[in-house]
């Protein structure tokens, strides 16, 4: 049983691994020790082949502030890997299922996971002006490519929320679903691309690859050149070995 007291809680089930923040109190803002945790166990996953995909949330009707702005001892180096890398390196499929709050940090971890589901409560915001900071995780690359230049310039440049159904219209999100149907639409997306990558793991994995050269704003057509030739490389080798 995980410890119900843990900033992290980790629960493993039929493949899955449920990674919430459970900090409420201060709306599951991430200490640098969550920090440097977050990135371990994402590390530990990508080598797990028990896990085929991964839900990200957060505890009582709050993804997350971000970073814990409390936990900043003077002259520290930042926490590296960040969060939001650790998710973009892992190469199995996450999904972000947020409710209540998403800001700044968090919303830079959500911009690099696989897709993410959203409820009504939901509220996304990218403070890093406002509060005097610049994006450190890739969030201001995110958010352009997610959004366009003008709507991330109104999310940057004046802090203030947009609501879920604008994140849907964005495309911030993937969907909007009621409170009690969050995780099992989280689960039910997770299984089915788990049940996709069994199908078809080739074809699945270079789908993923090429998903994370998008995300990481590399030239899409080089990528998906790249991947048309790594298909046909494995599909004729298997032709010339198979008796």
């Amino acid at each position: 049983m995980p410890d119900p007291e843990s900033p992290i809680l980790i629960e493993d089930r039929d493949g899955i691994r449920r990674v919430t923040f459970n900090r409420p109190a201060a709306r599951n803002a991430l200490t640098r020790a969550m920090r440097r945790d977050f990135a371990a166990l994402m590390a530990r996953t990508a080598e797990d082949a028990g896990i085929g995909a991964v839900i990200l949330t957060g505890a009582q009707g709050c993804f997350s502030a971000g970073v814990d702005l409390k936990d900043r001892p003077d002259g520290a180096a930042p926490v590296k890997p960040d969060p939001a890398a650790a998710l973009r390196s892992l190469g199995k499929p996450v999904i972000a299922a947020i409710d209540g709050p998403c800001l700044t940090g968090a919303l830079e971890m959500t911009l690099s996971c696989t897709m993410a589901i959203a409820t009504p409560a939901s509220r996304f915001a990218d403070t890093h002006c406002k509060v005097g900071f610049f994006p450190r995780w890739g969030g201001a690359s995110l958010l352009v490519r997610a959004i366009g230049t003008q709507r991330a310039a109104q999310m940057m440049l004046t802090g203030e929320p947009i609501d879920a159904a604008t994140a849907l219209a964005w495309g911030v999100v993937n969907e909007v679903v009621a409170p009690e149907a969050l995780l099992p639409r989280a689960e039910a997306l997770a299984t089915a691309m788990m049940a996709r990558a069994a199908a078809q793991p080739l074809a699945f994995d270079l789908h993923m690859q090429f998903l994370r050269d998008a995300t990481a704003g590399k030239d899409t057509m080089r990528s998906e050149a790249n991947m048309l030739s790594l298909f046909d490389e494995v599909r004729h080798e298997r032709t010339i070995t198979t008796p």
